[in-house]
């Protein structure tokens, strides 16, 4: 069972917590169950990682905490 969604048509948006730059922040496609794909910017060719939602969620909280 390939369970990796099909990127091909993600809509990619930068982080919130981007400072503005164009080349140092991560973007995140939405629209996914149960997973959130994230990539880097300044590669947006270079693949993407897809994370659980329980898991992005966790490191996102842990960041905000830290922020």
């Amino acid at each position: 069972m390939n369970r990796t969604p099909d990127l091909s048509t993600a809509v990619w948006r930068k982080s919130s917590y981007s400072d503005g730059g164009a080349s140092n922040c991560v973007e995140v496609a939405d629209g996914y169950v149960g997973v959130v794909p994230v990539r880097d910017s300044k590669a947006p060719d270079g693949g993407a990682l897809v994370f659980g939602t329980s898991s992005w969620s966790a490191f996102v909280g842990a960041v905000k905490e830290t922020a």
